[in-house]
């Protein structure tokens, strides 16, 4: 069995993902019992502890697990210090200098000790911008000082299948003693709108929210209805499948103008097409910031465990903000799975 200590592991997007791959998650930690008691609901036999990763001594645990090594070891920091939200909210810090920075130290921190042969680092696109390069070069600087050759790259999740047009920063290192650099897997999917530069036929069309909603898009009694768009609701209703508040403005061509351009989130009165995948899904539910169905109303956790490529049957612990919050921090499963497939074929078979 290839042994797994997942970090910063929320609800087991990354878990799961590897799981699926074949891996054996020996290990998982995070801060929140909520994703903590998930994670134990859904493999009842693992071992979890739900604490300040700070508070963690890894020198301790291979023999607290009772195995021999670490194979791989795998997380995703908190990344608010490393989002675009940054750019508005100019009150807050970024990278290194944000009060959270210690998670990406921690993060090595673990490596150090528990010396894996391959990790598994994942954050928002964002990790790289330039504002951010003092937390990119940490990363870099000690991947190295530790002798490990990393391989990264933002990549769109919708490029691997996932109904969900979701960029996110992957870095896989690899101990130089295995003298292997790990190679992205290639893409499967595609943008069908843009022409195909390299012809590459054999790549299939993006998967669409309505491939993975049509089936459980059910209605609800009138009573149990909630109005997505708070005050704005009614504007919500007018806006075209696929478009977001931008549709109200001088520029889109309003003739009475509601707002300005840009002057807003970008995922403000946000509708979703049954024709394209879904925008990213956020950690935060709103009632004005989707995206929304196209049908005007919330989306339902069935449906954005869907559009995040986690089971039907997989098990959510906490009411519904803190189930949406867990489902949308998480890297989506079939994501991290294509990535796990990758790591497993190219530095563990014939290794062990």
């Amino acid at each position: 069995m290839i042994n797994v200590i997942s970090l910063f592991s929320g609800g087991g997007g990354i878990d799961a993902g590897f799981h699926n791959a074949g891996f054996n998650i020996v290990y998982s930690t995070d801060l929140v019992q909520d994703a903590c008691n998930t994670i134990l609901m859904n493999n009842p036999n693992q071992v979890v502890d739900c604490v300040d990763i700070r508070q963690i001594n890894f020198k301790e645990l291979k023999d607290r697990l009772n195995i021999q090594s670490v194979d791989c070891l795998v997380g995703g920091p908190p990344c608010p210090a490393y989002s675009k939200s940054r750019f508005y909210r100019t009150e807050k810090k970024r990278a290194l200098e944000d009060e959270n920075s210690f998670t990406l130290k921690e993060y090595f921190r673990a490596i150090e000790q528990v010396k894996p042969r391959v990790f598994f680092f994942e954050n928002v696109h964002g990790f790289i911008y330039k504002p951010h390069q003092d937390a990119f070069l940490f990363l870099k600087e000690m991947s190295e000082k530790l002798n490990y050759e990393i391989s990264w790259k933002v990549v769109n999740a919708a490029n691997y299948g996932v109904p969900q047009t979701r960029e996110r920063f992957i870095c896989v290192g690899v101990s130089k003693e295995l003298g292997k650099k790990f190679i992205f897997p290639e893409e499967t999917h595609r943008n069908p709108e843009l022409f195909d530069l390299f012809n590459t036929t054999e790549r299939l069309p993006w998967v669409t929210c309505g491939d993975v909603l049509n089936d459980i898009d059910y209605e609800l009694p009138e009573d149990e209805k909630l109005r997505a768009g708070s005050k704005h609701k009614d504007l919500l209703e007018l806006i075209p499948p696929g478009d977001n508040y931008l549709f109200f403005t001088a520029e889109r061509g309003y003739p009475s103008p509601i707002f300005k351009w840009r002057s807003r989130y970008w995922s403000f009165l946000l509708k979703l097409s049954p024709d394209r995948p879904s925008w990213t899904i956020q950690a935060s539910f709103s009632n004005n910031m989707g995206p929304f169905h196209w049908k005007n109303r919330f989306l339902r956790i069935q449906e954005i465990k869907r559009i995040q490529t986690f089971r039907d049957d997989y098990v959510l612990d906490g009411d519904f903000r803190s189930q949406w919050r867990q489902i949308g921090n998480a890297v989506p499963p079939l994501l991290v799975e294509k990535f796990a497939a990758s790591i497993k074929e190219q530095l563990f078979t014939n290794t062990n």
